[in-house]
């Protein structure tokens, strides 16, 4: 048995990851979530340490998504002994929005101001905020499902017209609009619950901010501008308390500061978080590295 499972859907973002893995010379067994299947009553897992690359954007590349069944599949392992990186409870919080904001509240950070409903006709009755408003899905990626309305009226129209966003578990969320300051919001990276990087990310107003690669070459994407960001101890310290709660082993923390007031106010948990594109002239050095000399530790664990 191999050491190290990764269970991924996205044909492409998991190759410098797989690559660093062979340059080091760490053998791992690569899991597609296309044509796979398990077994209930088998309790051996793929291998001691499983590594869940599940992303939540998943479900706008096809509509057979494997948001579900894959943290069903990750509560199965470690059922079965493994130890699984950002497992079922963490992909629990990454795929709902309303999970993440309460959780973060909870810790006593800003969030937007936020309602919930599960109903797209309880939308204007739950929308007693400060107009501009965005609708959100609860389950989104890369921007997907966020549409922002100016007045009342033109959010009731939409609702009338069966135009809001939707989401796959019909969960929604009215949220005010935060006018950033200096248009750029903080992703701070995290791994092992502690600070890795942070990115400020300009998307000149829109909504979709995955900062890969191959998130920047998708045809149609607006051009988003992508800098090293030196957050303070309080904001890295928050985000790590953040990742903590959440049972993040890997992933970025989002946040941004209301130009109103100059409050930080964290908004979004992300389990799959991509690396930075061109790391070394965004960052000086390649965050891929840092992973596997933490993977590395996580398989000797794992042996031992």
């Amino acid at each position: 048995m191999t050491d190290l499972a990764l269970l991924y859907e996205h044909p492409a973002w998991f190759q410098p990851l797989f690559a660093a893995l062979d340059r080091r010379g760490i053998g791992y067994l690569a899991l597609h979530a296309d044509g796979h299947a398990y077994d209930p009553a088998d309790t051996t897992p793929p291998a001691p340490l499983v590594f869940n690359r599940i992303a939540m954007s998943s479900f706008l590349r096809q509509p057979e998504h494997p948001i579900f069944y894959a943290q069903a599949l990750m509560a199965h392992w470690a059922g079965a002994g493994a130890r699984v990186l950002n497992g079922a409870d963490t992909l629990a919080v990454d795929a709902s929005k309303a999970r993440q904001l309460s959780l973060i509240a909870r810790l006593g950070l800003a969030i937007p101001a936020t309602r919930v409903v599960h109903r797209a006709a309880d939308l204007p009755a739950a929308a007693d905020l400060r107009f501009p408003i965005v609708v959100k899905a609860n389950i989104g990626g890369s921007g997907a499902g966020i549409t922002r309305y100016d007045d009342a009226a033109s959010l009731a129209e939409a609702v009338a017209a069966g135009t809001v966003p939707d989401s796959i578990d019909r969960v929604l969320l009215v949220q005010e609009y935060v006018p950033v300051r200096g248009g750029k919001i903080t992703r701070i990276e995290t791994l092992g619950g502690r600070f890795l990087y942070a990115i400020d990310v300009d998307g000149g107003g829109s909504f979709d901010l995955c900062p890969a690669d191959v998130c920047l070459a998708t045809p149609g994407k607006p051009a988003i501008t992508l800098t090293e960001a030196r957050p303070d101890a309080a904001l890295i310290q928050a985000a790590e308390a953040i990742a903590q709660a959440a049972k993040l082993d890997i992933g970025g923390i989002e946040v941004m500061i209301d130009d109103r007031d100059g409050t930080p106010r964290f908004y979004d948990i992300n389990a799959l978080s991509n690396f930075v594109a061109n790391p070394l002239d965004v960052l000086g050095w390649d965050p891929h590295e840092r992973l596997v000399d933490w993977l590395e530790t996580q398989i000797a664990e794992v042996r031992a």
